[in-house]
């Protein structure tokens, strides 16, 4: 039976809930360009297997360098041309204008479609314009070319979310999690989907 006051209440609720993740995306998002753009020459020459072998085994201390160190590692391109679209790609997305980012960014996925950081900025972009199938469509090519990148598979969580699949939702950030084992906003969120993902198949 419709209940029109019930629906209405639903609605008005997924609506904040839909907007207040798209605001974590947003700071989260600022916050990995700023580390990714401005700590990028410090990234470390260590294979990345090993950074990955020292996340899994870091305290919350440790795994801030090693957090910055990989996503550094992981905005190098080994070309400057796509290094340039990338910088450009991000530099209009903090400026708000995302239809400019998406062109950079896309230059960049056709000049460097083996490069995983363009796939997933592109998916940034798109999910700031609620176009949240393309993102997810991006997100699971950086994944493809960078099966670890906690960041791309946060973001995939976070539209499971969104599209209410919390069952997905969940697994994307235990998955996250696994790799990076203190990354406080997939610890969130695995602490407010569990309990109603394991209460609902009770």
């Amino acid at each position: 039976m419709d209940i029109p006051g019930r629906n209405a209440t639903l609605n008005i609720v997924m609506g904040i809930a839909i907007i207040n993740l798209k605001r974590t995306v947003a700071a989260i998002f600022v916050t990995v360009m700023f580390s990714a753009s401005s700590m990028a020459q410090e990234a470390d020459s260590r294979d990345e297997v090993v950074l990955l072998a020292q996340l899994a085994q870091s305290t919350p201390e440790q795994a801030i360098g090693i957090d910055r160190q990989l996503k550094a590692l992981w905005s190098q391109s080994g070309s400057a041309s796509a290094d340039l679209l990338l910088e450009r790609g991000r530099e209009a997305l903090d400026d708000g204008d995302t239809l400019t980012a998406i062109e950079h960014l896309t230059a960049l996925t056709d000049h460097a479609p083996d490069f995983a950081e363009g796939w997933n900025m592109r998916a940034s972009a798109f999910f700031g314009m609620d176009r949240f199938g393309m993102a997810a469509a991006d997100l699971e090519h950086a994944l493809t070319l960078n099966p670890n990148n906690y960041e791309a598979i946060f973001g995939l969580g976070l539209i499971f979310e969104i599209i209410e699949q919390p069952g997905k939702a969940l697994d994307a950030y235990e998955r996250a999690l696994a790799i990076h084992p203190h990354h406080e906003e997939v610890t969130n969120a695995v602490n407010r989907l569990k309990p109603q993902v394991e209460g609902s198949t009770l």
